[in-house]
């Protein structure tokens, strides 16, 4: 018997779908219940593309969600058609202009790429798998709320 669902066609890891899926992925993280895994694989395609030399480090932009310091700065990154940030390290802030605050009016362009599909293509392409525990987790059973008559301890 034949599966109901279809595969979707395999795409190939060319800069511009790797672009794609990690804008995907990294849009999906936002609002992800645990968005670490999506961060993570955002993080190592970037850091991977960085190597082969298929993206470049424009510059430092200031956070527009600082931590615990009133100032924080994030790493530029130009990837084909699309900008993302990562965080910096030491020798960034040597090597890079650092060019101020996130000019808003520049926008990624959009992208019709399935979450699932941009997964898929970010996971083959750097080679990390996501935890099954994470995956599979199992909605905590009900348990029913236990009252007590009026003057016993709950304890």
């Amino acid at each position: 018997m034949k599966s109901q669902r279809q595969d979707s066609p395999h795409i190939s890891p060319t800069i511009e779908n790797l672009s794609q899926a990690i804008y995907i992925v990294n849009r999906h993280a936002k609002t992800a219940p645990n968005p670490k895994f999506l961060y993570s694989l955002k993080h190592e395609a970037l850091m991977k593309l960085l190597r082969q030399g298929k993206a470049k480090k424009v510059g430092l932009h200031f956070s527009q969600n600082p931590k615990l310091s009133q100032q924080q700065s994030d790493v530029l990154v130009s990837c084909g058609k699309y900008l993302f940030h990562i965080p910096p390290t030491k020798a960034d802030f040597k090597d890079l202009p650092h060019l101020g605050k996130l000019d808003g009016s520049v926008r990624n362009p959009k992208s019709t790429l399935s979450l699932t599909q941009a997964k898929k293509l970010l996971q083959t392409y750097t080679g990390i798998r996501e935890n099954p525990t994470h995956e599979a987790r199992k909605k905590k059973e009900y348990q029913k709320p236990v009252f007590k008559k009026l003057g016993e301890s709950y304890f």
